[in-house]
């Protein structure tokens, strides 16, 4: 407590004794009014409680509650001086800070205590000067002269004036400043300044208030963003439900969202409800979150139901949340596991009898440009008898001449045209190949290890493009056809284990061949080369034509 305000019980203590020490009636107090004054500024004051300034001189006293009582004299030439129930302060300096009391006695004989407390201050930039403040997002902002100089201004008919940041601005002399389509350059201290005469001279008084212009408030009907429908939940373990309500622009005091639960009689500490309320930046969209905790998922909550709602300023909405049980994770990664399991099994299964299902479909999906090509044979057999020995020379000649026709002209439907077989007696030999050659659909080349160097193949086929036995205007017509116009494919077939350097001493285009599709290695036993439904037959029927050319219509076939 400080020394001032002791001083002033202690007057009380004092006047209260007086009283009763003459047996005169207790008088009553007010309320203590505190006002903040400027240095060199004026003040006119009048108790609120007694709001009437024309009483007489010698029924009011006022005192200061100084170090000792002072009374404070009706002389007008004094700085501090009173009139009746007013107090003039004129040019306040920083001693007149105090405690002031007025003693109001009444015809009745009753009295009454009115009190003031004055704090003045040197510096206009002391935020202990400001009365208050406003603060709102109205488009139109109407300032109001502080209550206690507009009441000074109207009593002395003064005039305003109004300053920003104490800086003269120009408005018309009343005692409220409006400011229209304000703006957030608006913000500032107005100050409202009243001149007033008493005595022939002039006096100032003032007081200044706060602008914060808020940014604008777009209200909205609420909407909730979520959650909507079911939402899915695993029972016993925890879950959160968020009630999610956007209410506008700038509007959080007036946007609310939460939660009620219902068909649950009796609700348990399960559950905690949270609510915040935030301005997303920089569109400043207010959103209120409500977040339902169900601490342990029990079967009751999926029979139950959550709405979620959503109070705006002038609307309320809701919306009706479900539980629903999830699916076990155990199922779904055994269902995962399978459909993994059937897609690799699958995957392996086409690859390893990809050629026995094209076999078993291709009757049913034959390729009409095979049926309608008008070609008479299915393939043109190529092959060579020379540089090999007795052993070779007797598998090939069993392979070419026994097992090749057994198995595709016999089982398979297919027509061949092999040399020494097919050949007609003194038909013109190039001519005859010319002519097989083109009425074939594939060249099946036959490999054996003893086919030689490449030199000496070129050698013999400039030599002797006639030579039955070597081939070599067999080779040069079937290559012609197979890769410069492309009218047949290729089926390479390796008798017995290749050269040790490989297919290196064959000519460009047939090593050419053999790199994008490598040669079916031939069975190694007689009872394979002869068995139909074997890997290698299968593989070289996939690579024949789909329909044997004997089946082909006969008009078609030239």
């Amino acid at each position: 407590m400080d020394s001032s305000r002791l001083r002033f019980l202690i007057f009380m203590v004092i006047t209260t004794a007086e009283c009763s020490e003459t047996n005169k009636p207790e008088c009553q107090n007010s309320d203590i009014e505190t006002h903040r004054l400027l240095e060199g500024e004026a003040f006119y004051f009048v108790p609120y409680e007694l709001n009437d300034s024309n009483i007489p001189d010698e029924n009011v006293t006022w005192y200061k509650n100084s170090s000792q009582i002072e009374k404070i004299s009706t002389d007008e030439k004094e700085t501090v001086h009173y009139h009746g129930g007013a107090l003039f302060f004129l040019n306040v300096l920083p001693e007149n800070s105090g405690f002031y009391t007025a003693r109001h006695s009444k015809p009745s004989g009753k009295c009454n205590y009115y009190h003031l407390k004055v704090e003045v201050f040197k510096t206009r930039n002391d935020p202990e000067l400001l009365y208050g403040g406003i603060k709102n997002s109205d488009l139109n902002q109407r300032i109001p002269c502080p209550e206690s100089v507009s009441y000074t201004c109207e009593i002395m008919e003064g005039k305003f004036t109004w300053y920003k940041d104490f800086m003269l601005i120009e408005a018309d002399n009343e005692d409220a400043l409006w400011i229209y389509n304000a703006t957030k350059d608006h913000n500032g201290i107005y100050t409202c300044n009243c001149t007033w005469t008493h005595n022939h001279k002039v006096y100032v008084s003032s007081g200044s208030k706060r602008l914060t212009v808020k940014d604008r408030a777009i209200h909205r009907t609420p909407k909730i963003t979520s959650p909507t429908g079911e939402q899915f939940a695993d029972e016993g373990f925890e879950i959160k439900l968020n009630c999610s309500v956007f209410c506008g622009t700038n509007v959080k005091p007036h946007c609310h969202a939460s939660w009620k639960v219902t068909g649950i009689p009796n609700q348990d500490n399960r559950y905690n409800i949270t609510t915040k309320t935030v301005i997303e930046e920089p569109s400043k969209n207010t959103i209120s979150t409500a977040i339902l905790t169900i601490g342990k998922v029990s079967a009751k909550d999926f029979q139950a139901e959550f709405k979620c709602i959503g109070v705006g300023f002038y609307k309320l909405v809701s919306d009706t949340v479900t539980l629903k049980r999830r699916e076990s994770i155990i199922r779904l990664v055994i269902g995962g596991v399978c459909v993994l399991f059937f897609c690799v099994f699958a995957a392996v299964l086409v690859k390893c009898f990809a050629i026995d299902l094209a076999l078993l479909f291709r009757p049913y999906f034959p390729l009409s440009s095979d049926n309608k090509d008008g070609r008479v044979y299915d393939a043109y057999v190529v092959y060579q008898m020379q540089n090999m020995d007795k052993v070779t020379e007797e598998s090939l000649c069993q392979f070419v001449t026994k097992n090749l026709p057994s198995v595709l002209e016999e089982k398979c439907g297919y027509r061949l045209f092999i040399h020494g077989r097919d050949d007609i007696p003194g038909e013109d030999r190039l001519e005859l190949v010319e002519d097989r050659m083109k009425q074939s659909r594939r060249l099946m080349v036959i490999l054996t290890p003893g086919l030689g160097s490449g030199s000496q193949i070129r050698d013999r086929h400039l030599a002797s493009p006639e030579n039955t036995e070597l081939g070599g205007f067999d080779w040069q017509v079937g290559l012609h056809h197979a890769l410069v116009q492309r009218e047949m494919n290729v089926i390479l077939i390796q008798l017995g284990d290749p050269e040790p350097q490989g297919y290196t001493h064959l000519p460009p285009g047939l090593q050419h061949l053999i790199r994008k599709s490598p040669p079916i290695r031939g069975p190694k036993d007689s009872r394979g080369a002869a068995a139909w439904n074997s890997r290698f037959w299968k593989r070289v029927r996939y690579l024949m034509p789909a329909t044997p050319a004997k089946k082909c219509p006969q008009y078609d076939i030239i």
